[in-house]
This record gives C-alpha cells, sequence and structure tokens, in this order.
C-alpha cells in the first residue's frame, strides 16, 4: 500500500488532512467516505514531497529531526521489528509534518519493493551521502540495527560539535550587535542633541568635536547610502565567491591565517576523520568512503586535496601518504592514520583523530571567545569614551571662558 496526504470536509463543514494507506487514490476516497468525509485533495505522497523538494525555497530536515528519528528506527530495529513497522512507528511519533512526509515517502518505497537506501536516495537533500551509504551497507551485511545506531552516534556528535562553536560565538556576536547599536544611536540622536548647543555659542570646536559632527551628519543623512554601499558589497563578495576559482583562492587563504585558519581546518578534518570512520567501520570500500567524506568538507581547498588522495590511493598509495603531499591535513591526523594502516585499525584511529580533532577544535574555539570578549569591551568603552570626550571638549572650554 501507498501513502496519501488528503485534505477532507466533514459534516460539520470542518476541514481535516493527514495521512492514509491505501491502495490506490480511488481506494483513499473510498476510505475517506466510510469515515464520514468528503475528499477534496488526495495525493500520493511521494508526489507531493518530489514537488516540494524541486521547489528553490523548500525546506529540509535539520540535524536535530534527523538525528531523532535515526535514533528511534535504531531503537525498534535492535527489538526486531520489521522495517516496515518501525517506518510506520517513527511516522506516527513524528510531530513534524516534514518528517511525516518523508518517512511516508521513504515507506511507500520500501513497501513497492525498494531498498531502504534507495527510498532515501530520492531525497538526497534530507539524506546526505554518507548516511545513505552507510544504510546501504547496513542492508547488504544484514546489520541495519546496528548500523542505524552509528548514524545515530554520528548525526548527534556532528550536530553537538556544529552547536558548541555556535554557542560559543553567541556571546561575542551579541556584544557586538549591541554595540554597534548604541554607538549608532549616541551619533544619530544623543550628540545631535548635544551639540546644537555648541552651534549657538558660535565658538571654534575642538577638531575631535568636528569630527563627530560629521560623522553624526552623515550616518543621519546618508545613513541609506551606507546600508546600499554593505548590502552591495556582500551580494559582490558572495558572486564572487561563488565562482570555483575565487573560492578556491579564498579557501587555501583562509587555511593560512594563524588562528581563523585552524579553527576552520580543524571543524572540516574532524568531521572528514568521523565520517571515513563510521564509513569503513560499516563495511564501506575505502574509496567510497573517501567520496562521501569529501562531501562533508566545506573548504574547497581541502577537498581538492582529498580529490587527489583519492586518485593516489585507487592507483595503489597509502591513504596517510596520499592526505600527506598538500600539507594541508594535520599531522596528527595524518600519523594516527598511518598507525591505523600499519595496524589494521583504521576505523578506530579515524575515530580517535576524529575526538582529538573535535576537543582541539573546543579548546580554540574557547581561546578565541575567552580573547574576543574583553576586546570587544574595550573597543565599546574606547569608541564611548571617545564620544564623550567630543561632547565635553567644548563644555570644559566655555567654563574656562567664563572664569
Amino acid at each position: 500500500m501507498a501513502a496519501f496526504r488528503f485534505e477532507a470536509a466533514g459534516a460539520t463543514g470542518r476541514v481535516e488532512s493527514g495521512l492514509l494507506e491505501a491502495d490506490s487514490a480511488r481506494a483513499a476516497r473510498s476510505i475517506l467516505r466510510e469515515r464520514g468525509l468528503a475528499p477534496l485533495v488526495v495525493e500520493a505522497v511521494a508526489v507531493a514531497v518530489d514537488q516540494a523538494t524541486t521547489s528553490r525555497w523548500a525546506g529540509r530536515l535539520s540535524q536535530a529531526d534527523l538525528a531523532l528519528v535515526t535514533r528511534q528506527l535504531a531503537g525498534l530495529l535492535s527489538a526486531r521489528l520489521p522495517l516496515e513497522q518501525a517506518l510506520n512507528a517513527v511516522i506516527e511519533q513524528a510531530e513534524n509534518q516534514r518528517v511525516r512526509d518523508r518517512f511516508a515517502a521513504v515507506r511507500s518505497e520500501v513497501v513497492a519493493g525498494h531498498g531502504i537506501a534507495s527510498a532515501l536516495g530520492r531525497f538526497p537533500r534530507d539524506f546526505p551521502e554518507v548516511y545513505r551509504a552507510l544504510v546501504a551497507a547496513g542492508e547488504q551485511s544484514g546489520d541495519l540495527a546496528v548500523v542505524m545506531t552509528r548514524l545515530a552516534d554520528w548525526v548527534e556528535s556532528r550536530s553537538a560539535l556544529a552547536s558548541r562553536v555556535t554557542m560559543a560565538f553567541l556571546y561575542p556576536g551579541i556584544v557586538t550587535a549591541v554595540a554597534l547599536l548604541v554607538i549608532v544611536g549616541l551619533l544619530t540622536y544623543v550628540v545631535p542633541q548635544v551639540v546644537g548647543v555648541f552651534a549657538q555659542t558660535r565658538q571654534k570646536l575642538p577638531l575631535l568635536t568636528v569630527m563627530l559632527i560629521a560623522t553624526s551628519d552623515f550616518l543621519r543623512a546618508w545613513w541609506w547610502l551606507l546600508a546600499v554601499a554593505l548590502g552591495a558589497a556582500a551580494v559582490a563578495g558572495r558572486a564572487m565567491l561563488a565562482q570555483p576559482a575565487v573560492r578556491m583562492i579564498w579557501d587555501a587563504r583562509l587555511l593560512e591565517l594563524p588562528i581563523v585558519g585552524r579553527l576552520v581546518r580543524g571543524l572540516d578534518t574532524a568531521r572528514f576523520a568521523s565520517t571515513i570512520a563510521i564509513l569503513a567501520a560499516g563495511g564501506v570500500p575505502l574509496l567510497r568512503a573517501l567520496e562521501a567524506g569529501a562531501q562533508t568538507l566545506g573548504n574547497r581547498a581541502l577537498r581538492v586535496n582529498v580529490d587527489d588522495a583519492i586518485s593516489r590511493v585507487r592507483e595503489g598509495a597509502s591513504l596517510s601518504r596520499s592526505l600527506a603531499v598538500q600539507g594541508r591535513f594535520p599531522p596528527m591526523l595524518v600519523h594516527l592514520i598511518a598507525s591505523g594502516e600499519a595496524t589494521g585499525e583504521l576505523p578506530a584511529m579515524l575515530e580517535r583523530a576524529a575526538a582529538l580533532q573535535a576537543q582541539e577544535v573546543e579548546r580554540r574555539t574557547m581561546t578565541l571567545t575567552g580573547l574576543l570578549e574583553p576586546l570587544l569591551i574595550l573597543a565599546m568603552g574606547g569608541i564611548v569614551l571617545v564620544i564623550v570626550l567630543a561632547v565635553l571638549m567644548p563644555i570644559i572650554e566655555i567654563n574656562q571662558l567664563v572664569r
């Protein structure tokens, strides 16, 4: 049976919507009429989801939803429930409409005789290549429950690392935004009110006060031009970074920065190592695991490095030497991979490397944010001090003249 999404009117005129299973759309309408409902819209979930995924503004499953559903599937499959029943339980348990739609479509494909990896492949935006590759390996080996447990751990750890880094930079970001709002408020509202008094005295104002008045006048008169310029610069920068050659140069230069470069490298290599580890442990061939792992790299320079390594591994070279050729991956990661290749414990060494890289990223993030917070406070205090001095200096001069 296939899943159908419906909208139907009840006896009171109230419109109800939901999902039901039937052999065909005609059978679904018959079921609705038996329930005392007048069908308005009945369409297969697979068709509806295909239309949604082709939309430019279509949503996608969040990492939190994907981790939760994967954990639920792992628990249900570990309890030896058939895959069809496990998917049905997930659909009934899901609170998010998007989750219900996606897995209803997946279940329809599974009931029709397709493998779950093939069904997930219809929604590449929701289920990344790594996810689908490991599910396919679990199907082939017959250990789908174990594979889903590993997948849940992988999705949760990946989401947790990104969340910790984001939360670490959240406070400095809020401080920066508040500081800019305070400074703009002072320059556009407070300063003109105070400086208007000086204009009546016709005294010669200090240079700092003149510069402050000029800045305030510019912001009040031409704020829209500044906003347009910033918006145009952002659009132009994004368009330039969309070009592969420019993006490659940008990403390569980014890796060379002393603090930010190490942070970017650590984030990408932690994701890459954990991806290769889970795929290798799940029985996925190394070359396919490397191709999937390369898709998790946000930095184009590192991705080119991995593509070059894939070519070398295909020709018979070791993974550690292939990754070390361009010198962009951390030496610790390369040494642990070499140790894993020598001992035959590559997945375990990759997991250890991913854990070490994640710890280093967290440590560097804490160090960077610890430095940013006092620097931002000092910078805001310095700018406010300059504004206060520019306002007070003419007042002090007037007091001296009166005496």
